[in-house]
């Protein structure tokens, strides 16, 4: 055995490794996923009185709940360069300002435009933020609990939306304006973020990439102690020797097949539907609910809430048992299952509407056991530290440009093709991910980052 291979297959012993410090740390950056999760399904609830306070049309209404994906989709393509330039923790901190601002913006915006450029501010954040903080996290982690510790932003993020849900359900009842109270109640989570971000530290591995080697290795000798703080030092260094880590080394063969994966894996997540539920769910529950108001339906979305975020805690339980491949495949394929059952329930109207009920929050549940999680791990854990934040910016890029195609035309598809035909697409779409993943997407269970750049280029 070489001494790489010896050097990665040592693990941090149960009494050296700092538990607590490590999911401290962990949970403040996962702030940032609530954040992301209440603010991307706010609008969901918000949106039936918004139509009203504004007078949308179909589009307009579209434009509404996708200008916060213009900025995620420019947040996240700027992520990387702030984050190799001024660190993983700067970079947070820059997002936090940007969440803040926001949900101010939003909730004292008098038009529709100050409304929307609000929103594309607090896009900006959450781009920052989900390309990050799965970053930071895989960073800090050691190899045998990665997996979980990365799905505590997805746990955080799938809270953040039912708390956005429970909100919206609650706040409904003050009237005509209580989507101002929906989008200006994230003011105090934010606060809270930039807060939690003063007292944990940057990440190790930017450090020691970025000749601050005393500093990373404090923080791997605080996480896993002396003795393992310095096997994983010898083990960054001689990774981050081998190559220059310059933007063009993303195109060359080593890095090319698996930027093609992370960046399949992002758009795949999010072409399979799941947005259209999330953020049109109320508007899909008031038209096929019949004699029910907005609140019924906002309460539908809560149901759908709960069951995002039990099956999100499932996928942490067993995300470093089972491994990220196999959940992609069980999602991918009941996703496919339950979207044809939902495709089929809209098209015949004699199917009762729980059975259309039935058949989202199946669908919400396998894509929280597997996609929901799964890709954001696996994006962030594929790439070598010295191009790690770069690429996890493109493929997040590409993420969140697909999530912006999906929710500005799923409206219109809607209505040119009915919302049957529209869930068949996706249906397809979600068997196109189990193929995908079934022929070119590797398992990275169980195995250091380091690891994982040798297995790849082999």
């Amino acid at each position: 055995m070489s001494n790489r291979t010896a050097l990665d297959q040592q693990q941090p012993t149960a009494a050296a490794l700092n538990r607590s410090y490590l999911w401290m740390v962990a949970s403040v950056a996962a702030i940032s996923g609530f954040l992301f999760g209440f603010d991307t399904a706010v609008i969901n609830g918000a949106l039936v009185f918004l139509r009203r306070q504004f007078a949308l049309t179909s589009l307009l209404t579209e434009i509404a709940a996708s200008s916060l994906l213009l900025g995620c989709l420019i947040g996240a393509a700027s992520a990387g360069l702030f984050s190799d330039r001024f660190g993983r923790r700067k970079s947070l901190m820059g997002a936090a300002l940007l969440f803040c601002a926001s949900a101010i913006g939003s909730a004292l915006a008098n038009s529709f435009v100050v409304f929307s450029f609000a929103r594309l501010a607090g896009g900006l954040a959450i781009g920052l933020a989900s390309a990050l903080t799965p970053v930071y996290i895989s960073e800090i982690a050691p190899q045998q609990s990665r997996g979980q510790l990365v799905s505590l932003n997805q746990l955080a993020i799938v809270v953040g939306i039912l708390a956005a849900y429970l909100t919206n359900w609650q706040l409904a009842a003050l009237g005509e304006t209580s989507w101002r109270w929906m989008f200006g109640v994230a003011t105090i989570p934010s606060a809270g973020f930039l807060f939690g971000l003063v007292f944990i530290p940057e990440s190790p591995r930017w450090s020691i990439t970025h000749a601050r080697r005393e500093d990373g290795y404090a923080v791997l000798a605080k996480i896993a102690g002396e003795a393992e703080a310095q096997i994983e030092l010898i083990a960054i260094e001689f990774a981050a020797a081998e190559k220059s880590g310059s933007p063009r080394e993303l195109l060359l063969p080593g890095l090319r097949k698996r930027l093609f994966v992370a960046i399949s894996l992002a758009v795949l997540q999010q072409i399979s539907g799941i947005n259209t539920v999330l953020y049109y769910g109320s508007v899909l529950f008031t038209e096929h609910f019949r004699g029910e108001s907005a609140r019924a339906a906002l309460g539908a979305n809560v149901v759908v809430g709960l069951v995002n975020l039990l099956c999100t805690l499932v996928a942490m339980v067993f995300i470093d048992r089972w491994g990220r491949r196999g959940l992609f495949l069980v999602a991918s394929g009941g996703m496919a299952f339950s979207l044809s059952v939902l495709a089929a329930a809209l098209h015949f109207a004699t199917i009762s509407p729980v059975v259309i009920f039935a058949s989202v929050l199946l669908y919400v549940g396998f894509f929280a056991v597997g996609l929901g999680p799964g890709v954001w791990v696996y994006m962030a854990e594929i790439f070598p530290t010295r191009v790690r934040g770069r690429a996890t910016s493109v493929a997040t890029t590409a993420l969140w440009t697909a999530c912006l195609a999906v929710t500005l035309t799923f409206l219109s598809i809607v209505q040119a093709l009915g919302a049957s035909a529209a869930f068949l697409l996706y249906a397809l779409l979600s068997l196109v991910t189990f193929f995908f993943v079934w022929f070119l997407v590797p398992e990275t269970r169980g195995k250091s980052l380091e690891e994982i750049q040798r297995m790849w280029g082999r």
